[in-house]
């Protein structure tokens, strides 16, 4: 069987903070670097060793990447980093306390914001600094490519392209593949590979740090699916 690793980056800063992160591009807490060397020493346990890597731009997943192949001995193997794994773009929410936003808008809106399925937040405006047309890292991205803040649905759309032009072309090599990404982009990836509707999808949740096995069968279907640890 192909085997295909979802990994959640460890805890962040600003999780510790109970933040909204989207794009922000926080450090991993010490907590979340221990979650990331604990991954490498389940996936090396297991024998599941990834050929190559896919991460997103943002710190906290390539630090994550960088800790499990060190854990493993791997760092040599390669990996490849694109915009379109970041984790939902929280619009103007970023850098605010959950519970004080949860308190001017009250627990409903949150929920929505977060929960729902194609309810963007408030967006950020062009000057915003957060909008990421203002950060080097993404110059090469087509400004219309940008967000201004994005629902889960915006996040599956940009998510796909790079499954189906990138990681699933590796896959076909037979190759075992870690995707270390965030929480909302690989809801899209198990959107995608569990054939998933936009209501069964809000209800999933996926824990920092934990190995996400996929088992796929020459026609990329999931034959089986589990947690190490």
């Amino acid at each position: 069987m192909n085997k295909l690793i979802l990994l959640r980056h460890g805890q962040s800063l600003w999780n510790q903070e109970n933040r909204f992160t989207g794009w922000t591009d926080v450090e991993l807490s010490e907590q979340g670097r221990e979650e990331a060397r604990r991954a490498g020493e389940l996936l090396r346990s297991f024998n599941i060793i990834p050929d190559i890597s896919f991460t997103s731009l943002l710190k906290r997943a390539i630090v994550t990447r960088f800790l499990v192949a060190d854990e493993m001995d791997i760092l040599w193997t390669p990996t490849i980093k694109d915009w379109r794994l970041n984790e939902r773009h929280y619009g103007a929410l970023q850098g605010l306390n959950k519970t004080d936003v949860a308190n001017q808008y009250g627990l409903d809106q949150v929920k929505t914001w977060r929960r729902s399925y194609d309810v963007r937040p408030p967006l950020v405006t062009d000057d915003d600094p957060r909008f990421p047309a203002h950060d080097p890292m993404y110059a090469n991205v087509p400004i219309d490519k940008l967000p201004h803040g994005e629902s889960l649905e915006d996040t599956v759309k940009r998510v796909l392209p790079c499954w189906q032009t990138l990681i699933l072309p590796e896959i076909k090599k037979k190759k075992t593949i870690l995707i270390a990404a965030h929480g909302n982009s690989l809801r899209a990836l198990v959107m995608q590979l569990r054939k998933l509707s936009p209501e069964e999808i809000i209800n999933e949740e996926i824990p920092t740090g934990k190995p996400l096995i996929y088992e796929l069968n020459d026609d990329e279907e999931v034959v089986k699916q589990y947690y190490l640890g």
